[in-house]
């Protein structure tokens, strides 16, 4: 049954109002907008309240006519359809309409007598004064038009003269909060007058007006989540999901046997994407994200998910406050920083973490990344272990792994010819930047502005919130920064204004981009930038470094460059290239480019740039490496987490579409992306807006991380998720449940 959440709520409000004696029998009637439709579910014509079903409750739409569906219950709709249709068009802030004939109002109705403003609770929730409403037959357009232009007023409750009266709401408990009000006013209303006639006083005007401003201020908020919403993508409820179960079994049969003896082994292999994003439709929803209030979670289900941390989350925190007494923060890494604290992780198995209090979740954090084959994967764990016991985890001479760990990257990343092991993502970029000055011989660098290349001097610029430039550049002197510009977001013309501008400086050395876009894709790059971006370099001789730390080989065994189609000239790997072990990052490129890199002291071409460290390129590590990327593609790990990051986007898709929710969902294969506040989307291009709300939109996103946590699902600050193949079809529709009662917490729902 479609709508089944909206019907549901009409039938509570029944309920409710039949147990305080408010309805009776057959009178009045009830409706509620249907979140992101032009419908609304109201109460069938003449039916018993004491009776009805949720498949009783009828679809009308924004022109007041019957949708009929397959409920199967066949009831005509209110007879007052007209006058609810005519409401929710008049007044986007209104999701819920009572329409009763209670007694106390009702006897004002027969009097034609307004209410005045008698309190500032009735201001603060009614209006400045009950207003009556011209007489008009029930069930007629007449009383729906002289309806129509008294709810223009603002007000939230009106008296129908000889008839009853109609109260709105922001949601269903509103609704009935005001229909209650009402009648509480009525009485008192009838008992002043009866007492002393011509002798009611009012509240003062200051006071009933500054009370209005906080109704009609209500009023806007909840009125721009509909007004400045887009329609939800569609996705009907009995739509097969896409399967990783079905693309593993495929594997199992011995496609990827075939696989590996084809020429170019990753393109046969394929890649995680199966469909590459719309990027105009997501940024138009992601805008219209940003320009609506924030839309989080009611007060009382905050107050329920801090308890639960409170109460199941004991032992987490009594170990992370004695780490603040040793630690800077109380953790060492940033992905561990958590609202309202951070949970300490005693077990990681596959697609689940088990925390120290023994509380299981999802896991969609998968370490920032890195662990494609799943957490604490056993088959390289195994032959990694024979390694160690052979040499120890590091000789400090050349291991063969070393070797094996080259060769087998370039086996499927042909591009990178030759490749250098450092110590992480953040030491390659540093080593990548380098050696594309000391290739190129020029010196300024240019980077897309809120992307996350580590945080090395030469690259904490533009930081995440493009346009922010040196905003995050504390403790980095002016001139390690000096050669650094960024560009913004997918902006090929002023990349080009940059390159230009560079020119007089002395040139550019090189352009770094993340290739799907910043922050993993956060602001998606368009499918051809990449290519732009090639274009761009090849005219004014830069060199073009992909940073493939997330996207290495979790796009694909062929990685973001094989995807696209464009060749870049460094390539900055990192966690994947060690399965998720420690060390885990190196640049590798052309070989010509490469050979600055080149260790000990020939000096054949000159001296070579100062990069390394003691434990790069450790047996551990790379033996790791090769042995993870071998397991990938035998199993073809990233195309089966790619076909569940399909399956948790679609399934997000159809909850914010039944939940009418503005949030976001989209995914670049297994990289998925649920954007419920959009602060990752401001910028300086809008100042004030970005100083104004990105507090208040980084809270969200805090609490609506810890709110899926507390059901279960751990992500990456409450906004990204990264898929496994562990995650099979079982394991998301499990996450799917618990995103649904998460959802079904937010306010307005």
């Amino acid at each position: 049954m479609e709508h089944r959440l909206s019907r549901r709520h009409v039938v509570d409000m029944c309920a409710t109002m039949l147990e305080r004696g408010y309805l009776k029998a057959t009178e009045g009637n009830v409706s509620v907008r249907i979140p992101g439709h032009r419908l609304y579910a109201v109460t069938p014509s003449n039916y018993d309240y004491d009776r009805m079903r949720v498949e009783d409750v009828c679809i009308v739409d924004f022109d007041g006519r019957h949708v009929p569906d397959d409920s199967g219950a066949g009831l005509a709709p209110s007879i007052e359809c007209g006058m609810h249709a005519n409401i929710y068009r008049e007044r986007p802030d209104v999701n819920a309409i009572v329409h009763t004939h209670q007694p106390y109002a009702s006897a004002l109705a027969v009097l034609r007598k307004p209410i005045p403003a008698l309190s500032d609770e009735q201001v603060r929730f009614l209006g400045r004064e009950v207003a009556i409403v011209d007489y008009a037959p029930s069930g007629t357009g007449f009383l729906a038009r002289n309806v129509q232009k008294k709810v223009a007023s603002g007000d939230n409750a009106f008296i129908l003269a000889n008839h009853g009266i109609v109260a709105l709401g922001t949601d269903p408990d509103r609704a009935v909060f005001n229909m209650a009000l009402l009648e509480k006013v009525s009485i008192a209303y009838l008992l002043a007058l009866t007492t002393e006639s011509g002798r009611v006083y009012t509240v003062p005007t200051a006071i009933r007006e500054i009370a209005f401003g906080k109704l009609r201020a209500d009023e806007k908020r909840i009125a721009a989540q509909i007004t400045k919403a887009v329609e939800p993508r569609r996705v009907p409820a009995d739509e097969e999901l896409p399967s990783a179960d079905a693309h593993a079994a495929e594997i199992t049969a011995g496609s990827a046997s075939d696989a590996l003896a084809a020429d170019d082994e990753a393109a046969r292999l394929g890649y995680a994407i199966s469909e590459y994003p719309d990027v105009d439709d997501v940024m138009r929803r992601l805008k219209a994200l940003t320009a609506q209030p924030v839309r989080g979670l009611r007060h009382d289900a905050l107050l329920d998910v801090l308890g639960y941390f409170d109460t199941k989350c004991r032992a987490s925190r009594e170990i992370t406050d004695r780490a603040k007494r040793r630690i800077p923060g109380g953790v060492q890494h940033n992905l561990a920083f958590n609202y309202p604290f951070p949970l300490a992780v005693e077990k990681a198995e596959g697609a689940h973490l088990v925390d120290r209090d023994g509380n299981v979740y999802i896991d969609f954090l998968q370490a920032g990344g890195p662990t494609i084959l799943g957490s604490n994967y056993a088959p390289v764990n195994e032959k990694v272990a024979e390694v160690v016991r052979e040499s120890g985890p590091v000789t400090g001479l050349f291991h063969e792994y070393e070797l094996k760990l080259a060769e087998i990257i370039h086996r499927y990343l042909p591009h990178v010819e030759m490749y250098r092991a450092l110590g992480s993502g953040t030491e390659a970029v540093m080593a990548a930047v380098r050696g594309a000055r000391a290739f190129t011989g020029k010196k300024m660098v240019i980077k897309v502005g809120g992307a996350y290349h580590g945080w090395s001097d030469t690259v904490v610029y533009g930081l995440r919130v493009p346009g922010t430039y040196r905003m995050n550049a504390k403790g980095i002197p002016f001139g390690a920064t000096s050669r650094t510009r960024e560009s913004f977001p997918h902006d090929l013309g002023q990349l080009r204004r940059k390159l230009v501008e560079n020119r007089v400086r002395g040139g550019t050395a090189a352009v770094i981009v993340e290739p799907v876009g910043p922050e993993s894709g956060t602001r998606p790059a368009p499918r051809d930038f990449n290519a732009g971006v090639r274009r761009l370099c090849d005219e004014f001789g830069a060199l073009l470094i992909f940073d493939e730390v997330v996207t290495g080989f979790r796009l694909g065994l062929g990685g973001a460059a094989g995807y696209f189609g464009v060749t870049p000239d460094l390539t900055v790997l990192g966690k994947a290239v060690s399965g998720g072990y420690p060390m885990a990052g190196g640049v590798g490129g052309r070989a010509d480019v490469m050979a600055v890199f080149g260790s000990g002291l020939d000096g054949k071409s000159g001296a070579h740039i100062q990069v390394g460290g003691t434990l790069s390129a450790n047996p551990l590590s790379c033996a790791a490496g090769y042995f993870a990327i071998e397991e990938m593609a035998r199993t073809n790990a990233p195309v089966i987490a790619g076909r569940a990051g399909d399956r948790l986007t679609r399934g997000l898709q159809r909850l914010i579409d039944r939940y009418g929710l503005p949030y976001v969902a989209y995914n670049q294969g297994s990289i998925v992306h649920l954007e419920c506040s959009g602060v990752m989307l401001l910028d300086m291009r809008n100042p004030v807006k970005l100083l104004k709300e990105n507090k208040a939109r980084k809270r969200l996103m805090e609490q609506m991380g810890a709110a899926y946590a507390a059901h279960g699902v751990i992500t990456l600050a409450g906004s990204r998720m990264y898929t496994s193949m562990a995650d099979t079809d079982e394991v998301i529709d499990d996450a799917l449940t618990r995103f649904d009662q998460v959802f079904a917490l937010v306010e307005g729902v």
